[in-house]
């Protein structure tokens, strides 16, 4: 199979979905945080950052997925997660400040624990939807 359709397909999965994250993010830092506290604000930030994954997934399926085999569409999303992963390295030391280990480790066991979860749907998500739709 051809990898230009996969890194085609990963690279607008992700940048829809880190885009809305990084549009979310201050929303979250600056409004929610201070109200609710951290863990609360990450929380409430999972349903709306999943609901994008889906319909990132959904749109991205549709558009490039046609005619993708179900390993193109596996290595569509674990591209996205690692891009993910990536910027999210990047956000939390270049932006943030925060060292590697900080980045990934130091988290909430609740919202952290969710977070990655979520990573775990982001990169199922453009196989779980071809499944769906062919049963």
């Amino acid at each position: 199979m051809p990898m230009i359709p996969v890194l085609r397909f990963a690279a607008v999965y992700f940048l829809l979905v880190f885009g809305a994250g990084f549009m979310l993010g201050p929303i979250r830092l600056f409004l929610l945080e201070p109200r609710i506290g951290t863990r609360a604000a990450e929380l409430a930030e999972m349903p709306v950052m999943l609901a994008m994954i889906f319909l990132a997934a959904r749109f991205c399926v549709r558009r490039f997925g046609t005619g993708m085999p179900d390993s193109g569409l596996v290595a569509s999303g674990l591209l996205a997660v690692l891009a993910m992963l990536g910027a999210e390295l990047w956000v939390g030391t270049a932006l943030r400040g925060l060292s590697v280990a900080a980045v990934f480790l130091e988290r909430d066991p609740i919202s952290g624990t969710a977070y990655y979860l979520s990573l775990v749907m982001f990169a199922a998500m453009p196989w779980l939807l071809r499944k769906h739709r062919s049963t």
